[in-house]
């Protein structure tokens, strides 16, 4: 033991700086390992709860914190290291600590913001349901705030003027502005779809102007992306959507069915019976919607058909269901029909043969 401890003693009074450099990284290493373990502690007793914002700052100050932890020991050791030499390099210790600080703090806001952005519509947290294409927009709008706040100020850090960095962009902006037009109009396009929200991601959209229809997946500040139903992607430029009519089916609040149901001219005593039944059936109808407009009247008198038109709402807007509710409409307008022996139309067509007068003997004369 005593020979230990006069190497060591002996170790430390030759290199005084190595030793405590050597407890420096020796002292990171214990605060990252205890930093860890609390932070999952801090992270089970906080399972316990339904809050968002504490799980978006535990979450948000993970990564940040650990390599916070090994920065500030490797630099504090750095410099350690330098003291009382002349080399320039160890000058940059505290301009780099700086923004280290400031990246630091502007990556735990960027992780924050995300969770948030993710995590804001789960009902787990009570906080309701929020729109997915508004979040994306707010989080995409405040992390590129971030970033350029932490950019400038770490340049101010670093000694650059921020005051000619500003005039720079100012300068050149106007020359980007020329030569990205398509870029910046695919930019405000997207900001008017954020604030009109003519559709967000889910929504089933469709253009007559344009052969655009299918399910919107993301909305980018470039591009939105469509998912048609075919399975293909289509990326559509946000500008395109400033001089086009969108159609949101996704957004209708019931389907229509309208149908018009021909019948023989030979039923024409029953067609009065006919009618009543059939709108007493979708009166009844439990799939029908009863505050929406409901019209079955006789329509007119077609070619070779009596028309009966038949109008109505049903309560989903779902395209499935849709299909088979209007199926078993169907089948009971027919069912209608037939219980009061009347038969459905076709196409039919009557000829008159005029009758021709008999021959008589004169004419054989």
């Amino acid at each position: 033991m005593q020979g230990a401890l006069d190497w060591a003693t002996r170790t430390f009074a030759e290199n005084p700086k190595g030793i405590y450099v050597f407890l420096i990284v020796f002292a990171t290493l214990l605060a990252r390992f205890l930093m860890r373990h609390l932070l999952d502690r801090v992270a089970a007793h906080l399972g316990r709860t339904h809050t968002i914002h504490d799980d978006a700052v535990l979450d948000a100050v993970r990564r940040p914190l650990g390599w916070g932890v090994w920065t500030f020991g490797v630099l504090f050791a750095a410099e350690v290291a330098g003291s009382g030499t002349d080399n320039a390099l160890f000058a940059y210790i505290d301009p780099i600590r700086d923004v280290a600080v400031m990246v630091l703090i502007g990556w735990f806001a960027i992780r924050y913001i995300s969770f948030l952005e993710s995590h804001v519509g789960d009902p787990t947290y009570g906080t309701g349901r929020v729109d997915a294409a508004t979040a994306s927009a707010v989080g995409k709008v405040l992390r590129a705030s971030v970033a350029i706040t932490v950019l400038l100020m770490a340049l101010q850090s670093l000694g650059f003027s921020v005051t000619g960095v500003l005039a720079f962009g100012g300068i050149g902006g106007i020359a980007i502005g020329f030569a990205a037009r398509d870029l910046l109009a695919n930019f405000f396009g997207a900001l008017m779809i954020f604030l009109d929200r003519p559709f967000a991601v889910g929504d089933w959209i469709r253009s007559a102007d344009r052969q655009i229809e299918g399910t919107v997946e993301d909305i980018g500040w470039r591009l939105t992306r469509i998912r048609t139903f075919d399975q293909r992607p289509l990326y559509v430029p946000n500008s395109v959507f400033a001089t086009l009519t969108v159609e949101n089916p996704s957004r209708m609040h019931n389907r229509r069915i309208n149908e018009i149901v021909g019948v023989r001219y030979d039923d024409m005593a029953v067609v009065k019976r006919v009618v009543d039944d059939i709108r007493t059936m979708l009166q009844e109808h439990e799939e029908i919607d009863p505050d929406r407009t409901l019209i079955v009247n006789l329509l007119e008198f077609g070619a070779s058909s009596v028309n009966i038109m038949v109008y109505t709402f049903t309560r989903t807007t779902d395209w499935v269901a849709f299909h088979g509710i209007k199926e078993d409409v169907l089948l009971r307008i027919a069912r209608v029909v037939e219980g009061h022996g009347a038969e459905m139309a076709f196409p039919t067509s009557t000829v008159y043969l005029a009758q021709l007068p008999e021959p008589t003997g004169d004419e054989g004369a």
